[in-house]
């Protein structure tokens, strides 16, 4: 399922940044801040997913930005950086730092999932770590994999993003949708539960959200994958790794083992079961893609810098 944006961007973005409703922005930059001891297998298998949408575009970065990779897949990252090898990367995001003192330890990515097929380019240059957190030079990618939903100010980081992008360049991003874990939803729902989840944001928000902070010509795509479990206990430690549950409408204290126990023991009698008595889970992903256009002053002049139009020229030579 596809959907191309050809609306006009605002004249300047709203002036606020709201949070998305369903979101406890607290819960949810405390766990982009915690450092995880490998990639969640989930976020491996997304960014593999949109590492192929990279054959759409014909632009080969120079620079691009790899955000927060402990996170968004470390062998994803090793994809897209193998595919760009001649290319600097700068890590950004919360766990920037984290990542390099790790890679520089000598914990490289490994190929920890057999399904994560081997790239054949040479290996890439190392990264650098954003300084400051802001990158030294307009790049021509922002790489954002399975992090927006969880972001605690949507607008303001897109808009980070798009500045940071040279004309013509492109972020691509992939994130939870609204359809995530609808069968643990209706359980709760129906035994009177909070809540299990943060309530995502749908695809047509997020393509129109890029179109207000100035990006151009978004696509956003989507598609609704269904993961079996042999029981809850499994189930509930895909959910832990993935992030938690960040909804405003949770239990405000601690659970204690007869919660867990007693929830265990709902899941495994409730949730929907396939043919072969596997529980189901269905996980909603929404892929998406935009440029960063040209700047328009009040005058629908188009201004450009100067080094931007050099960085592009550059790029567009034979060699």
């Amino acid at each position: 399922m596809a959907c191309h944006y050809t609306a006009a961007p605002m004249a300047s973005p709203p002036p606020s940044t709201p949070r998305p409703p369903g979101l406890d922005p607290v819960a949810a930059a405390r766990w982009l801040r915690r450092v995880p001891s490998s990639s969640p297998w989930l976020h491996e298998w997304v960014g593999q997913r949109m590492a192929e949408r990279l054959d759409w575009i014909r632009r080969q970065p120079r620079h691009w930005v790899s955000w927060s990779p402990l996170l968004a897949g470390e062998a994803a990252h090793r994809l897209v950086a193998r595919r760009y090898p001649q290319a600097s990367v700068w890590l950004a995001g919360e766990l920037a730092a984290a990542t390099a003192a790790r890679w520089s330890a000598g914990a490289q990515p490994r190929r920890r999932w057999p399904w994560l097929r081997a790239a054949a380019t040479p290996t890439a240059a190392e990264p650098r770590v954003a300084p400051d957190g802001a990158v030294p030079c307009a790049v021509d990618m922002v790489w954002a994999n399975m992090l927006l939903h969880a972001a605690p100010e949507p607008r303001a980081l897109l808009m980070q993003w798009r500045d940071w992008l040279a004309v013509d360049g492109f972020v691509m991003l992939s994130c939870l949708g609204p359809d995530t874990a609808r069968e643990l939803r209706a359980l709760h729902a129906a035994h009177g539960w909070p809540a299990p989840a943060a309530d995502y944001v749908d695809m047509h928000d997020w393509g129109d959200l890029l179109v207000e902070v100035g990006f151009a010509e978004p696509v956003m795509d989507m598609e609704r994958v269904t993961l079996t479990y042999p029981d809850a206990e499994r189930l509930l430690a895909d959910l832990r790794q993935w992030g938690r549950n960040w909804h405003p409408g949770r239990h405000p204290t601690l659970r204690g083992r007869g919660w867990r126990q007693g929830w265990l023991q709902t899941v495994q009698q409730k949730l929907p079961r396939n043919e072969q008595g596997h529980l189901l889970l269905t996980v909603e992903v929404i892929y998406g893609h935009a440029w960063r256009p040209a700047d328009r002053t009040a005058d629908g002049v188009v201004r450009v810098p100067l080094q931007r139009l050099r960085d592009q020229l550059q790029q567009r030579r034979p060699g």
